[in-house]
């Protein structure tokens, strides 16, 4: 787990929400993998790091590969909260997580 994941999976366990999987894989074919995942509330988080210092996800290969992983996941009922470091510095991808639709209900992972 990267240092930014470290620190989101610690922001979660401060909330009254269940830990999520880490390193899921979802495709059947692939081996792509999710970062964090609830995978029984097909939920899952990516934490792309590098954005500024033209780190894998923000250069074009390393970009076009997380397109295709990106709507594969789409079409296979996911839904992915893409964040940065700074959403989880400044508490976005916690908001994002909680306030995730009801079909993940929040309220469930809230509840769990």
């Amino acid at each position: 787990m990267s240092n930014l994941e470290q620190q989101l999976a610690f922001q979660i366990g401060l909330q009254n929400i269940p830990q999520p999987v880490t390193e899921h894989r979802f495709h059947p074919k692939r081996r792509w993998r999710f970062d964090l995942a609830w995978p029984e509330h097909m939920l899952a988080v990516e934490v792309e790091g590098g954005v500024w210092t033209s780190g894998r996800h923000s250069r074009g290969a390393g970009f076009v590969a997380d397109c295709e992983k990106s709507n594969e996941a789409m079409l296979a009922g996911w839904r992915v909260i893409p964040v940065t470091g700074l959403h989880i510095d400044n508490s976005a991808a916690m908001d994002w997580i909680c306030r995730a639709p009801a079909r993940t209900a929040a309220s469930e992972l809230a509840t769990a």
